[in-house]
């Protein structure tokens, strides 16, 4: 394997077998920091691959920088190959159902027995201990059943499921983190380690805040829309002429300011407003004198007024706003990526290290794209590569691949 590109993980290899979202993410921000990925897939490929437009923006989101070799790792020749490039990998990632990987041969016992300078990195659904072990798991289940759309939504309505796929990208976040921190103890010890994550695991990290007040208090969180629980105005929205804001002044010096600011410097010792427990419990006159004060006002300018009186505050504000914002813009985060079609933007890592931002911007791999010249690499013949071709153990881009497109 090769790699032209320079970063803090400049020389490292890493092989990629990972789905859909948590196992690829993980990888992407080791590509994005300078490592050589290599995504191995199957003769169909990624799965997300395969399910529309959302699939593959997926796999355009996560996969960038990386080579795509395919493999039937059914065929014991597939695995011949794939043991050929764990011999000269760094990395393994996975995120099989438990006892796939060993199935196949590459669970994490063997793996550290025949590669010990390795790090293996897996994610599974709900852990390995458990009786849940064996249950295959999705972003969804993991927001549904460890208290994510429990505690969100409006306070009378249905559960919500968050926007995004949050479990499977803290997952994600979490396994790059162990992998960031095996390899650096290999300096030390020599030896790889295998690195475990789930998303019922990330997902219960994400809640810390709200599992330490249920363990204090031995109340469960619930859901109450916008605007905390024990303060007012927090996180409370605002309707307005051509939108809505969010706002928070809930410390006494704030909740002083924001009334002069409205002029109505009268609520202050108003005893409904006096401190939070009060505001909290009248919440929606507190929010209708607001209404009334801003609610002719548009976005810019009610912000604008908040800011000038160091209030926090945020107008809520869909893709289309984003995509031109000045400090988006000046970030850098957004990344413009050309493929086939065009190009695309994507954000990429979001950190910098001495004000760089280590972000790939090389469009995700059509399936088994690198098949050949990997092979090659390895050491195959041309004569050899074809009989690999034609006998299905391998596939590319151009030939025996079901799907092959990786671009939008």
């Amino acid at each position: 394997m090769t790699n032209t590109m320079s970063g803090p993980l400049a020389g490292i290899r890493v092989l990629d077998l990972g789905q859909y979202i948590a196992g690829p993410s993980a990888c992407q921000t080791l590509a994005d920091l300078g490592a050589d990925v290599l995504k191995v897939e199957s003769l169909r490929g990624d799965q997300a691959r395969g399910i529309g437009t959302f699939g593959e923006a997926m796999v355009q989101a996560y996969n960038r920088d990386k080579r795509s070799i395919a493999l039937d790792l059914g065929q014991e020749e597939a695995r011949v190959i794939l043991h050929k490039l764990l011999a000269e990998a760094d990395v393994l990632v996975q995120n099989f159902r438990n006892g796939s990987a060993e199935r196949l041969g590459i669970g994490a016992d063997e793996l550290s027995g025949r590669y010990p300078r390795l790090v293996h990195g897996s994610v599974t659904g709900f852990g390995v201990n458990g009786p849940s072990s064996a249950r295959p798991g999705l972003d969804i289940a993991a927001q549904a059943e460890f208290g994510l759309m429990h505690a969100t939504g409006e306070a009378e309505g249905e559960p919500q499921r968050l926007g995004l796929a949050v479990a499977d990208v803290a997952a994600a976040n979490a396994l790059a983190t162990g992998i960031l921190a095996a390899l650096y103890q290999r300096t030390a010890t020599g030896r790889g380690a295998h690195v475990q994550t789930s998303l019922m695991e990330a997902t219960l990290a994400m809640q810390a805040a709200n599992w330490g007040e249920y363990t204090i208090t031995g109340r469960a969180p619930r859901r109450k829309g916008n605007g905390q629980a024990h303060a007012a105005p927090a996180a409370d929205v605002v309707t307005l002429a051509d939108g809505k804001i969010v706002l928070s002044a809930y410390t006494a010096e704030k909740w002083s300011a924001l009334c002069h600011l409205i002029e109505r410097p009268d609520m202050i010792d108003d005893p409904r407003f006096i401190d939070n427990p009060a505001r909290v419990a009248h919440r929606q006159e507190l929010l209708a004198a607001l209404s009334e004060a801003f609610g002719t006002m548009t976005r810019d300018q009610v912000v604008a007024r908040l800011l000038s009186a160091q209030i926090v505050c945020g107008a809520i504000r869909s893709f289309d706003d984003i995509a031109d914002d000045k400090d988006v813009l000046a970030s850098a985060i957004l990344v413009d990526v050309a493929d086939d079609a065009g190009w695309y933007t994507s954000p990429g890592l979001a950190f910098t290290l001495d004000g760089r931002r280590h972000t790939t911007s090389v469009a995700a791999p059509a399936l088994g794209q690198h098949t050949a010249a990997v092979l090659h690499e390895l050491g195959y013949t041309d004569q050899e590569v074809a009989g690999l071709l034609d006998s299905r153990v391998v596939g590319d881009s151009a030939f025996n691949c079901p799907s092959s497109k990786g671009s939008l």
